[in-house]
């Protein structure tokens, strides 16, 4: 096991090397210069005097080395050109735990109610709760997530006054973003995990449980959700490192000071340290999220561990 997670670390360090050197390459072969909107109006000399201050004036090969001398020996992303005075790394450090929190508890919720959902359709499957479902999921993927939070905004706050409409000020700030976040991930948990455990009951070990009498709360903790939720792991890695930017609409709608404006906001200010920054940060959870979904893997289902000779014995 052991060797198994060291080649998956390796594989992991590999990728997020080439990730970051590509996003690199690509920034600064956009047309034009950084922040030249932003300085547009100022003299020349003063112009040359930022470009000299962040390094943009040195060739592509040394900013390119000059990069991963300070992402490596300290730990530095830069400092970003539209906040200046202001580190990438501060920025994240600041906003990306509202957004991982809001991200979080929108996966529990689409987990929990999806594999819920998914399973009491695949067992009353042509039945009511199995058509129920179903209208569900098509629901959360046909409706977008800014729809769903307008009418929980219009539902529980403007007309009943229940929770409030915007901020984030403790706890009940985060429920209606959190569901509104989770509507799509509901629905497509509940499909995948009906889908999944139609094809795990028709399997011969579970027509041999039920002949030996297993209880039907047996069957699906020992047998149907543990064979059944290999598929749904496999959507977990992204969903975990997509939470960050795909909640972008929703904490705008919500007024949350989340980490997702400055995505959009760090392309249109042509920000190439806060583009770059983002983007390391977002791959390093997308490749961790994968290691810990083959790990997991290999924890949930012992055969994956097995290596190709220890396979065919």
């Amino acid at each position: 096991m052991l060797k198994f997670i060291m080649k998956r670390l390796v594989y992991a360090i590999i990728t997020l090397f080439i990730i970051s050197t590509i996003t690199f390459i690509l920034i600064r072969a956009i047309p034009g210069k950084p922040m030249e909107t932003m300085l547009e109006r100022l003299p020349e000399q003063i112009r040359q005097n930022y470009y000299a201050k962040y390094g943009l004036d040195k060739p592509i090969i040394v900013q390119y080395k000059q990069f991963w001398r300070n992402l490596l020996v300290e730990g530095d992303l830069g400092e970003s050109l539209a906040y200046r005075g202001r580190k990438v790394n501060d920025i994240i450090k600041t906003f990306a735990p509202v957004s991982g929190r809001l991200g979080i508890q929108a996966i529990v919720i689409g987990i929990s109610i999806g594999l819920i959902l998914g399973i009491v359709a695949a067992l009353n499957r042509n039945k009511w709760p199995d058509y129920v479902v179903m209208f569900i999921a098509i629901l959360g993927v046909s409706i977008p997530s800014f729809v769903v939070a307008s009418l929980l905004q219009y539902s529980f706050t403007i007309k009943r006054q229940i929770l409030p409409t915007t901020g984030w000020e403790g706890f009940k700030y985060t429920i209606l973003p959190s569901i509104a976040l989770s509507f799509a991930s509901i629905a497509k948990y509940a499909r995948y995990m009906r889908a999944n455990c139609l094809d795990v009951i028709n399997q011969d070990y579970i027509l041999t449980a039920k002949a030996k009498g297993a209880s039907k709360s047996r069957l699906i903790k020992k047998h149907i959700l543990r064979n059944a939720m290999l598929p749904i792991i496999t959507l977990l890695a992204p969903q975990i490192a997509t939470v960050f930017e795909g909640s972008f609409v929703i904490e705008k709608i919500f007024a949350i000071p989340g980490l997702g404006s400055y995505f959009v906001s760090s392309v249109s200010d042509r920000d190439c340290t806060m583009v770059l920054g983002q983007t390391i940060f977002i791959a390093f959870l997308y490749i961790v999220s994968l290691v810990v979904v083959d790990i997991l893997y290999g924890l949930i289902d012992p055969r994956i561990r097995l290596s190709h000779k220890e396979y065919r014995r």
